[in-house]
């Protein structure tokens, strides 16, 4: 055991609980082979812990401790309900047999349990919206309410879709396991995709006070460089860099007091030089397999940006270039919105308004509050001041996320005291 904190234990405690606790879940879904049993394991567990630490102290590796105490919470459980199903007995004596084994492997095994986890949510037998719930859920630790919310969908739908996944996985008898080297490749684009929501979820939060959370961004990247070391494929380099380039930008993507900072506006002295570097590195060596993607692409994208010391300098002609490529290889409303942007830079905002417009005629977009920022933010810089208010109040009424929303409310108000 280790010391007695300074803090008291059950802030301790909250404080594992948050750092640690989907680690401390996927093992233990290892260890038990089901979803509801591991769950029902790790509360045991950190219950536990508020009792036994404030009396022994904190052990040296929390994580391990709560790794066994759950496990054994969960043979304990097991031996109480086989009185009605002797099929629980055999198997918590088999799970008890292998203690020692699991015990020893546990610490090392811990860190890749995530990395096997999110394989099994996102299994092809799952549908794609199950795969993107099952992992925010299970491998991020998000609620239904903070996943309905990032979808537009209502708690109750994503709980059940959660719940028929899990039936799914159970029935299916899918693997908890990192796929053979011959099925990963199938199973990368899906891998990849659930990846980069979870960044996207905490470099931009889809809702609530902070504009970021970092601890999901951290994870991301953390499971992109396991995912590369596992398969050393282009497009996983470009996840990783394009998520480095991005992360490179946090610190001074808000203010002290929260408020956000457009790209143009931020301190570039306080991005992260030694990400851009790594970034930039990876990007190059993605490119250099001939086998570019639109993780890649973006990129690229994002590491133009990350050369400029100043907005000035940017390179907007060789941006609008990788967004033409990224149309090809990835075509969306999004990259088109985004590319219209970078035009607008290049060329003027008259022919990104067209070009926004073009993009919102078609209704993909009418519900996307970034869209509607955009236009009126080229409204604004071309004196159509009615245009611009209407544009920024459908934005207002399209966002979830404070700090977005002061924004959008001090460009509006800023209009109408020029008005």
């Amino acid at each position: 055991m280790s010391e007695r904190p300074t803090k008291p234990v059950r802030e301790v405690v909250e404080e594992v609980y948050r750092t640690e606790s989907r680690r401390v879940l996927a093992t233990l879904i290892r260890l038990l082979g089901d979803f509801d049993a591991a769950e029902e394991a790790l509360h045991e567990a950190f219950a536990v812990a508020v009792e036994q630490w404030t009396r022994d102290g904190i052990p040296a590796n929390p994580r391990a401790w709560l790794v066994s105490t759950g496990r054994f919470k969960a043979i304990d459980r097991m031996r109480r309900r086989s009185r009605f199903d002797a099929s629980l007995a055999e198997l918590a004596t088999q799970m008890e047999s292998s203690i020692d084994d699991a015990q020893e492997n546990t610490d090392e095994s811990i860190d890749d349990d995530r990395l096997r986890l999110i394989f099994t949510c996102c299994h092809p037998a799952l549908s794609s919206e199950a795969q993107v719930a099952m992992t925010l859920r299970e491998v991020c630790g998000l609620t239904t309410e903070e996943i309905a919310r990032s979808f537009l969908s209502s708690p109750p739908t994503i709980a059940q879709r959660i719940v028929r996944a899990k039936a799914k996985i159970r029935k299916a008898r899918i693997p908890y396991e990192v796929p053979s080297e011959t099925a990963l490749p199938d199973r990368l684009d899906a891998v990849l995709r659930v990846i980069y929501l979870v960044f996207n979820e905490g470099y931009s939060a889809s809702s609530g006070e902070s504009l970021t959370r970092h601890d999901l961004s951290a994870e991301a990247i953390r499971l992109g460089r396991l995912l590369l070391e596992l398969l050393p494929d282009a497009e996983a380099m470009g996840l990783l860099a394009l998520m480095l380039l991005h992360d490179s930008r946090r610190a001074a993507r808000i203010s002290g007091t929260g408020e956000l900072f457009l790209l143009e506006d931020q301190d570039r002295s306080l991005w992260n030089r030694d990400q851009i570097a790594e970034g930039g590195k990876l990007v190059e060596q993605a490119f250099a397999s001939r086998q570019v993607g639109s993780y890649t692409i973006q990129a690229a994208i994002s590491g133009v940006h990350s050369q400029a010391t100043h907005p000035t300098e940017t390179d907007w002609v060789q941006i609008v270039s990788l967004y033409d490529l990224l149309m090809q290889a990835s075509p969306s409303p999004i990259v088109e919105l985004n590319r219209a942007v970078a035009v607008a830079m290049r060329d003027g905002p008259l022919a990104g308004l067209n070009l926004i417009d073009s993009v919102l005629r078609r209704g993909e977009l009418s519900n996307y509050h970034l869209a509607h920022a955009a236009r009126a933010d080229f409204c604004r810089r071309l004196g159509q001041t009615a245009e611009a208010e209407a544009a920024y109040e459908r934005a207002l009424g399209l966002t979830q996320q404070k700090p977005e929303r002061r924004f959008l409310e001090q460009r509006l108000a800023g209009l109408q005291d020029h008005s």
